[in-house]
């Protein structure tokens, strides 16, 4: 799924000082996320767009993921309409963990994507 000329990354051009954004569900959080992302799901976005301006860097790029991208590209292109440099992760979480990158349940324990 494309949209247009959206800024979109691959999970491997990421570092650990990126600031992550995850749109997915709840269920979807608390069985697997990226360690330090902030989760606030798409269903809600709006009306706690608030906790990101708070929790964002001023001067920072935010890199929005979901499960696998389509969701993430809509937060991302609403963002940008906003003002704000967002950009969509390519394949999401999915990516994420097929990477090998951590996934956590946030409870201490190894998380799985769903």
């Amino acid at each position: 799924m494309r949209f247009g000329s959206l800024p979109t990354v691959g999970v491997d051009a990421l570092t650990s000082q990126d600031f992550l954004l995850d749109v997915r569900e709840d269920d979807e959080w608390e069985a697997g996320h990226a360690e330090g992302a902030l989760h606030i799901p798409m269903s809600e976005f709006v009306a706690r767009y608030g906790e990101l301006t708070e929790a964002a860097p001023a001067d920072g790029k935010i890199y929005v993921l979901c499960r696998v991208g389509g969701r993430s590209a809509q937060v991302a292109q609403y963002l940008i309409q906003q003002g704000v440099e967002a950009v969509n992760v390519d394949g999401g979480m999915q990516a994420w963990e097929a990477a090998g990158r951590p996934v956590t349940d946030g409870r201490g324990g190894a998380g799985t994507v769903i």
